[in-house]
């Protein structure tokens, strides 16, 4: 698969259940080199692991293998916010900004070997955003494609509440985009349901948003507490609230994760790989 898009490197910190051959650690007898313990051969019939020494030791006289745990793949899904936030920035998007983000997961997880799968979300669990996870993850890479000339009409992200109905029974590893321009309780709530999983909040804000802003003119900004959009008569005074209510949105949202062990990845304008494998080495146990 010729491809520009970086890559980055991500594991899980669990032993997958999955059956599927990959590259993450698992419970699952197989071809791997995790040594799991021995059993006799009438239980594992595989010639190819017999232990002489532990067969020679049994006082019983019974032929012992050697078992071994394989790599297994694990489901990864990508939950993308759609919602009118996602809208801000002109022709460089938020939303052009959850593409990219999204192109990249998707063409690591390929890399990996493991499932895939997507699902949209603004007002409603969007049907024509969902990509049931798979190893065939053609129709996933098609809608990450689309997300690129996306424009949301939907002003709310309510459908939050329900995103726990579409994701994987096995536990899986989620990549949730988002500007998180919602109420703290509302995504307290959805982590609260994601607890079996495992989430990497990708937190996308832009610089336009607030810091970048004039100090004197007529501005639409985002309001980082409820996501509405307001046109402002922009001073110097006011351009500094904003900045700080955003400040104070950020530790918010940080505490938000952390109550529940997550700490989150903010991308400011430019999505950096290099920074996201050193995000899963830090904190991810492999």
């Amino acid at each position: 698969m010729v491809q520009a898009t970086k890559l980055f490197d991500y594991h899980i910190g669990w032993k997958s259940k999955g059956k599927h051959p990959g590259r993450h650690k698992s419970n699952q007898r197989g071809m791997g080199i995790e040594f799991a313990g021995h059993t006799t051969l009438l239980s594992y019939p595989d010639p190819r692991r017999i232990d002489i020494r532990q067969s020679i030791r049994d006082p019983l006289g019974q032929i012992h293998v050697k078992i071994f745990n394989q790599r297994s793949a694990t489901p990864v899904m990508i939950v993308c916010d759609l919602s009118a936030s996602m809208n801000f920035g002109g022709k460089n998007k938020k939303i052009n900004l959850a593409a990219e983000v999204a192109q990249s997961i998707a063409y690591s997880v390929v890399d990996r070997h493991d499932a895939l799968g997507l699902v949209g979300f603004d007002d409603e669990i969007r049907e024509d955003w969902l990509a049931p996870v798979s190893f065939r993850s053609q129709h996933a890479f098609t809608l990450i494609n689309e997300l690129k000339n996306s424009t949301s009409t939907h002003k709310s992200n309510r459908a939050i509440k329900d995103l726990y109905q579409y994701m994987p029974r096995e536990r899986s590893l989620i990549f949730f985009i988002s500007d998180f321009h919602m109420p703290e309780i509302d995504l307290e709530n959805c982590l609260s349901n994601l607890m079996r999983h495992h989430v990497v909040p990708i937190v996308l804000w832009d610089k336009k948003e607030y810091k970048n802003l004039p100090n004197f003119g007529i501005v639409t900004i985002t309001d980082p507490e409820s996501g509405k959009r307001n046109t402002l008569f922009l001073r110097k005074e006011l351009k500094e609230k904003i900045v700080d209510s955003f400040e104070k949105r950020r530790q918010v949202i940080t505490k938000a994760f952390m109550n529940f062990d997550i700490p989150p990845f903010f991308v400011d304008e430019h999505f950096d790989v290099n920074k996201m494998t050193e995000y899963f080495n830090q904190f991810v146990g492999a």
